[in-house]
């Protein structure tokens, strides 16, 4: 009763039952591993920065993994007002559900609309009686990926997240033993995380959606698209009379930077390939209409009538799309070749433009495209290297091992060095440039004498030793010597790992004024789209410095650091073995995506209160137990070793 889906995928689990949770009991909902119900929204805005605007505002949709923002920004540059809900996140249980990971679809629209409306009534309350927006652009979450039909505008599932693993044994059929096989049209290898291979496990494992499909009739009401194509269909569309669906009609489009992560996309023809969709898809037959029409970055696509839901936004037009990690680099103004960024979130995004030249990697990073201005304008691509776990590393303190209890905690409690304690957060594998999906986290170097304060160093560390492996693996690839770093995300509230990071890399580590640069890079987009703003130099001259992390380690500190941990990543290797793997393979390709989550790590000067770390804290006592277990049993052992 829940929502259409599948009877094959219905029969691996009881609990894969669950595929639109939006409209079940609490009770039923909280089988569920690792969820939790939230029905707050967060709203705020700043009045002098609303005076001072104009009355002219860009909207930013931002949808993240995690939740769905919207703001306004003004045409400075800065945020007006926002609001923010976050949404349900789906983990079916069972043992063959391992890694699985869903969102609703039809939740995401409601809290867009919820957010929209939200900020538009906060603004009337400053005096704005009627609305100022010029256009509305919109960020997304890469590569999470829904099926729904045109024609009843109902999801056939929920949205298979971007960080979701059951597409890994697809991912290994496709690769054939060579996951480049497709890297020299589409610039990436074939990996578990990629738009295309979800839709095969849609196909394979959705008997509705199959047989739509299969249809002569039905065939052309097939829809697939990321979170950024199902927001503009909902944003365009009228309400639909079909259960279980809010709109249909609306336009199929999707813009250069998220076609490019779906294994489907020419990279230099920019145009879907029907040879790659086959070779993805097979034995599936997947029609181009199937498909959504690809769209520059930043023009109008259409105009939002009040039919869709939101009375206040009638005519105005939605003007950007960008996947999240492309709107940062756009956010951050690196418009120019050899410029790059590193986004802070529940992974780490590393991004440098490498304009109109298309380069290929042999070092583990991923060839994209960072953006297109106008249909006319030129394709600008980018090198890309992505890391899972930065943000969800200190989560996992919090949550899991209960070491802290908030994220500030970790620059607080934090030691001044790590006295031999790494952490490799290899949860679900390393990813670039490593690329082994066989490994599996650990903590090495551990003695009796290290508390919480040195595993909150190690987790601070450790994010900045993998931006390091990022970093390097990008001037080797692009010749291209990065002379300063700009950074965003929540991960930037920590001036100790800030000043970490710019010690291992060597470079200066630079911290713009507006932090928001993923949802800043959509309204650039947008405002550029309808006139605001004329061009990208005029973008650049809104961009300032916040702060600047300068290098102060010494060479002799840094090996010392860097040896260290490449010592404790071949210890997390070879854990993970798979069914038919032969001893010199290195697993599967994993990629890992960014989200923004909020990390609210207030600025630090570290190492405060770390002699008090283990006082009153059962962590520090369980390992202190352990320890002298351990000790006792190897020493009664080699008592009865000599006895005998």
């Amino acid at each position: 009763a829940a929502a259409s889906g599948s009877q094959n995928a219905r029969k691996q689990n009881d609990q894969s039952r669950i595929f639109s949770i939006s409209s079940l009991p609490i009770d039923l909902c909280c089988c569920l591993r690792n969820f939790t119900i939230s029905f707050t929204m967060e709203i705020s805005s700043d009045p002098a920065v609303i005076r001072d605007s104009r009355e002219c505002l860009i909207g930013s949709i931002d949808q993240g993994t995690s939740s769905t923002r919207f703001l306004a920004i003004s045409d400075k540059g800065m945020i007006a007002a926002s609001a923010q809900m976050e949404h349900k996140q789906i983990f079916p249980t069972g043992e063959n559900n391992v890694g699985w990971h869903e969102h609703d679809p039809v939740e995401i629209w409601r809290n867009t609309v919820s957010c929209i409306q939200s900020v538009v009534k906060n603004l009337k309350g400053v005096n704005l009686q009627k609305h100022p927006f010029k256009a509305v652009g919109i960020t997304n979450q890469r590569e999470t990926t829904v099926a729904w039909n045109a024609k009843t505008g109902k999801p056939y599932y929920n949205a298979i997240v971007w960080d979701d693993t059951r597409t890994g044994d697809i991912a290994k059929q496709i690769a054939n033993g060579d996951i480049d096989r497709l890297r020299e049209k589409t610039g990436l290898p074939v990996s578990s995380y990629s738009a295309g291979v979800r839709v095969k496990w849609l196909l394979d494992n959705c008997d509705i959606l199959r047989t739509d499909l299969n249809d002569p009739k039905m065939r052309e009401h097939v829809r697939f698209g990321t979170i950024d194509t199902w927001l503009i269909y909902q944003l365009t569309g009228q309400t639909s009379l079909s259960d279980g669906a809010v709109n249909v009609g609306g336009i199929f489009i999707t813009d250069v930077t998220n076609a490019s992560r779906w294994l489907f996309l020419d990279l230099k023809k920019v145009q879907w390939d029907q040879g790659l969709i086959d070779i993805v898809c097979a034995p599936h037959s997947v029609p181009l209409t199937a498909l959504p029409a690809i769209k520059s970055s930043c023009e109008i696509y259409a105009r939002l009538s009040s039919s869709c839901g939101i009375d206040d936004f009638d005519n105005v037009p939605v003007a950007a799309v960008f996947g999240d990690q492309q709107a940062a680099l756009f956010g951050q103004c690196a418009f120019e070749p050899g410029e790059a960024k590193n986004t802070y979130g529940t992974g780490l995004f590393l991004m440098m433009n490498t304009g109109k030249k298309i380069v290929k990697s042999s070092h583990g990073l991923l060839t994209t495209i960072a953006y297109q201005i106008g249909m006319d304008g030129e394709i600008i691509y980018g090198l890309e290297g992505c890391v899972s776990h930065s943000g969800s590393t200190l989560q996992w303190l919090r949550d899991q091992l209960k070491i802290i209890s908030n994220y500030s905690e970790t620059g607080t409690l934090a030691t001044d060095h790590n006295d031999g304690l790494y952490l490799v957060p290899a949860f679900s594998g390393l990813f670039c440039p490593r690329w082994r999906s066989d490994a599996r986290g650990c903590v090495v170097g551990i003695t009796a004498t290290h508390h919480r304060g040195h595993f909150c160093r190690a987790a601070l560390e450790a994010i900045a030793y993998q931006t390091k492996e990022v970093f390097d693996a990008i001037y080797a690839d692009s010749k291209v010597k990065l002379k300063a770093l700009k950074v965003d995300g929540g991960g930037t509230n920590s001036s100790l790992m800030m000043q970490f990071q710019a010690d291992i890399i060597g470079v200066n580590v630079v911290k713009p004024s507006v932090q928001e640069t993923t949802a800043l890079g959509a309204a650039f987009g947008a405002g550029i789209a309808v006139g605001v703003w004329k061009d990208i130099q005029e973008l650049k001259k809104m961009w300032s410095v916040a702060k600047t992390w300068k290098p102060g380690m010494s060479q002799e500190s840094i090996d010392k650091n860097l040896h260290g941990w490449q010592k404790a990543v071949t210890r997390s290797l070879g854990w993970i073995e798979y069914k038919n793997q032969s001893d010199d393979d290195s697993g599967e390709f994993f990629d890992a995506k960014e989200e923004n989550v909020e990390i609210e790590i207030v600025n630090d000067s570290g190492g405060a209160g770390a002699a008090d770390a283990s006082k009153d804290f059962p962590w520090a006592t369980f390992l202190f137990t352990s320890a002298i277990t351990l000790t006792a049993g190897f020493i009664m052992g080699s008592c009865r070793q000599r006895k005998l």
